[in-house]
């Protein structure tokens, strides 16, 4: 059973191709937020700053930091990729991003509720810091995801 996509479709007012800018902003917004935690970490590191939460406020896991930077640091230059170059939308992979977006951000948000709301014990669910930042990651998944279903139904309503 195929979906209707009528109300995808583009009014006279706007342009009969819609760009990938809009979504690239938001992308670079959600990048941006994700690089000042990495910052934030890092500084609290080498040189901690009492405006700062403690580095130990950060840390979420027992992987060790400069492992856990260097992993940062390749996600941060796949976010800017992806946010810097126009990529062909797939219908597919709006789908698997969507689910994988939504079950990620599911769960994190999880992980939050129960590290604020039950003394646990275990650092996994009560440092807030990595699990905010884990629904960051989640929402920039989400807009690609968004990016991918929009912009393959438009295309698909246009041919």
């Amino acid at each position: 059973m195929r979906r209707s996509t009528s109300h995808l479709l583009l009014s006279p007012a706007q342009p009969a191709r819609p760009d990938f800018a809009g979504y690239a902003t938001l992308l670079w917004l959600i990048a941006g937020l994700f690089g000042l935690r990495v910052v934030g970490q890092a500084i609290q590191y080498w040189v901690p700053h009492p405006a700062l939460p403690p580095f130990e406020a950060f840390q979420g896991s027992g992987l060790p930091y400069p492992f856990l930077l260097s992993v940062q640091l390749v996600i941060l230059v796949w976010m800017g990729r992806l946010a810097w170059r126009r990529i062909r939308a797939r219908q597919p992979a709006g789908r698997l991003l969507a689910r994988f977006g939504w079950l990620y951000f599911t769960c994190m948000l999880a992980r939050l509720v129960i590290g604020r709301a039950f003394d646990t014990g275990s650092p996994w669910f009560e440092a807030w810091i990595p699990a905010a930042f884990h629904l960051v990651l989640a929402a920039f998944v989400l807009t690609l995801a968004a990016y991918h279903q929009r912009m393959s139904a438009l295309r698909f309503a246009q041919a």
